[in-house]
């Protein structure tokens, strides 16, 4: 264990005081400036947010770069684009949760805010737990590639269809155990509300269903992209990161991404490739011999297959111009 927390506090303490201090930065800019009024999101204003984000992230991979070197730099880069191009399928089933709460548009940003900070909790728990077994035992990381090659496979074969919010199993117990308001109290996620025998209670609104819900799911696409990332690199610096960072510009791109989400029709199938790779790529690296699978490749080739996947979506879906659905 000791030397698991010399791995993750081996870094100068000065450089994950930097990484917080940026991120919450961005955090009190988004809501305390650039969002202090409640506002409906439009497409202009979410593309302009994820590129501040983006750029502040390649900024920061650059600073990695020139800290800890050219193989940390790409690793970083690598883990932001996997991360990022993974977390895109969440939108989809984030579109599905605001259609079921009726969370308009206006408040949808509030509630994704506040989502962020429950991922900077649950991904550094989730980071920490994976750095530490792959540190004690390194044959952990061969179970993740084969976890990464069987989801990948099964992700592509895998169909469109979607199931409906109301059926999840944790969608019906929270409604079992909690007192959720029938409508929105404006912004807020809780309200004092009389219950059944006129008692002043406290009622949860649709706002923090929704909350839960979305990190519920959070929760589970980590279950793949968090070993994604620990096939490219081991170091909890980079991994935690550059996961961070491109979850903080995806939940920015979101208003914009969500009305054009049916253009993006074959990427599930570009990134189950993509799972493959990641998770092959660990063999492939024993086989030939190799320390460790260069760096520059798997950024090369990770960027090929996101392209391809995305070229191809728009290519074959050119001309469909149908909304994407009304949140």
């Amino acid at each position: 264990m000791s030397l698991f927390l010399a791995e993750w506090l081996g870094k100068l303490a000065w450089m994950w005081l930097a990484f917080m201090s940026l991120v919450l930065v961005l955090l009190v800019l988004d809501l305390g400036v650039l969002h202090k009024d409640q506002h409906e999101i439009g497409v202009r204003e979410s593309l302009l947010l994820s590129g501040m984000y983006i750029a502040f992230a390649l900024a920061f991979g650059g600073w990695v770069w020139w800290e800890l070197g050219r193989q940390s730099g790409i690793e970083y880069l690598t883990g932001f684009a996997i991360e990022k191009s993974l977390a895109m399928d969440n939108v989809f089933v984030i579109a599905m949760i605001f259609g079921y709460c009726a969370i308009p548009r206006a408040l949808q940003h509030r509630v994704l805010f506040w989502g962020i900070i429950g991922v900077i909790v649950l991904r550094a728990l989730m980071i920490g737990a994976g750095a530490a077994l792959v540190s004690q035992y390194g044959w952990v990381l061969y179970i993740f590639a084969a976890f990464l090659i069987f989801t990948g496979v099964k992700m592509f074969f895998a169909g469109d269809g979607h199931a409906d919010v109301g059926d999840n199993p944790m969608v019906r117990w929270m409604r079992r155990r909690l007192r959720v308001t029938d409508r929105l109290h404006g912004q807020k996620f809780f309200v004092r509300e009389a219950d059944a025998n006129g008692r002043m209670v406290l009622w949860a609104t649709p706002m923090f269903l929704a909350l839960v819900m979305i990190e519920i799911a959070d929760v589970i696409f980590a279950v793949d992209s968090v070993p994604a990332i620990f096939a490219i690199t081991t170091d909890p610096y980079i991994v935690y990161t550059s996961n961070i960072f491109a979850i903080l510009g995806l939940r920015a791109l979101y208003f914009a991404l969500a009305a054009v989400i049916h253009r993006f029709a074959y990427l599930k199938q570009a990134l189950a490739v993509l799972l493959v790779f990641i998770g092959g790529k660990i063999f492939v690296a024993d086989l030939l011999g190799w320390e460790k699978f260069p760096a520059e490749w798997s950024l090369l080739i990770t960027a090929a297959i996101l392209a391809g996947g995305i070229v191809w979506s728009l290519w074959k879906t050119r001309g469909n111009s149908s909304a994407a659905g009304s949140l």
